[in-house]
């Protein structure tokens, strides 16, 4: 039996580059390399890349923790006090939730990794997750890795991707054991408005569920209603919710996320921390606290961010055959290309004659074939960005298929 072989199915199976061409940006080096080769990089969601954007007075907030005595050190594994307490402002102002920053915050090295843990307690062999899809590719992952089963849920187009309380009910079983939520959707960016959330309180409730909500994209909703299913009636005992400093504050490289949930969970998430995800940087706590003090950058973020999704949306829908809702959130956009063929031989096509680089949607799961994800919230510069989308558009109305 080969290494290969012993190893559990969700890695035996897993593809990281090394030996044969992977499709997600976010695996493998050769990604970066396309830059270099004059490629727009319209597929990894981090703020403003490749450009500058660190605001002075974070900049300055590093630089001055790198240069204290704590900044080789440790934190504590569930992380900084003065940062929690900082959150737990954040969180009562902004998520109308009422915590206690010592028992119901805990810091993590990035979402992705808040993510992971979050499900983490709850998720063994043969469990089975429920998860509104088109989602994150990381949500069905994870499901896998702990040897449980995905189970989709269809999100409907024509319904603007929100949740319906039937659809849920037609894929529960004796076996389910959780939801997890994006929420606002990557890829799709919807914002779920109140009809879809209490039904899925509801729903949760019904079933005695766990819900795991990732918020990573919360910060920007161009005036959707953006509520905290864990503020929701008799759901902050069954929520952990997963935060980010990485979308709304275009922090990714500080890898600092954070889980809220309550003290039962919270006690035992507690216990195994350093044992998974050990101690967040020292100095990014300390810089993204002075983030949370000073916010008024962001204004400039959703400022750009909602030119160009407009601009998407113009763009796209003046091509024959291609439909584009307006984007809710964030910096992304949710492209139906299925009228044209197949996304897979699409996205190849648009990396040739376009030399711009976005995701296919087959990789976020029932709903996504036909369509492509494109992360608009790239370089500083929104004509840049405006010019590239103006690519695309050539690129596929003289598209002939494979």
């Amino acid at each position: 039996m080969s290494i290969k072989e012993r190893m559990i199915t969700a890695f035996r199976e897993a593809n990281g580059g090394l030996f044969s061409a992977v499709e997600k940006a976010d695996v493998g080096s050769s990604y970066q390399e396309m830059e270099k080769q004059g490629v727009a990089l319209m597929g990894w969601a981090d703020p403003f890349m490749p450009d500058f954007s660190l605001p002075e007075h974070i900049e300055k907030a590093t630089m001055d923790a790198v240069r204290t005595a704590s900044a080789p050190h440790y934190t504590a594994p569930v992380g900084d006090l003065d940062l929690k307490q900082a959150i737990a402002e954040k969180l009562r102002e902004k998520n109308h939730l009422e915590i206690d920053p010592e028992r119901h915050v805990m810091i993590t090295p990035g979402s992705d990794s808040g993510l992971y843990f979050a499900m983490l307690p709850f998720i063994g062999e043969g469990d089975e997750v429920l998860i509104p899809s088109p989602s994150y590719p990381n949500n069905m992952l994870n499901v896998a890795i702990m040897g449980g089963k995905a189970v989709p849920v269809p999100l409907k187009e024509e319904l603007g991707y929100q949740l319906e309380e039937e659809e849920l009910e037609r894929f529960v079983t004796k076996r389910t054991k959780m939801v997890v939520l994006t929420h606002p959707n990557n890829p799709t960016t919807t914002v779920y408005n109140r009809k879809s959330l209490e039904g899925l309180a509801r729903f949760v409730v019904r079933h005695d569920l766990i819900l795991v909500c990732d918020q990573a994209f919360e910060d920007f909703c161009f005036g959707n209603e953006m509520i905290t299913p864990a503020s929701l009636p008799g759901m902050f005992e069954r929520t952990i919710t997963v935060f980010s400093f990485s979308k709304g504050m275009g922090l990714s490289g500080y890898r600092v996320g954070y889980i809220v949930c309550d003290d039962i969970v919270m006690d035992s998430m507690f216990a195994n921390a350093v044992s998974v995800l050990g101690a967040t940087s020292t100095v990014a706590q300390k810089a993204v606290r002075a983030a949370l003090e000073n916010t008024e950058f962001m204004k400039e973020f959703e400022k750009a961010f909602d030119f160009r999704r407009k601009e998407a949306w113009r763009i796209f829908n003046s091509i024959p055959g291609i439909r584009m809702q307006m984007p809710e959130s964030g910096f992304l956009c949710w492209v139906d290309v299925s009228s044209l063929g197949s996304s897979t031989e699409i996205v190849r096509y648009l990396l040739k004659e376009a030399k711009v680089s976005v995701n296919d949607g087959i990789n976020y799961g029932v709903g996504g074939e036909g369509h492509i994800r494109i992360v608009l919230g790239v370089y500083k510069d929104n004509q840049k960005v405006v010019d590239a989308l103006e690519r695309i558009r050539s690129a596929l109305i003289s598209y002939k298929g494979a």
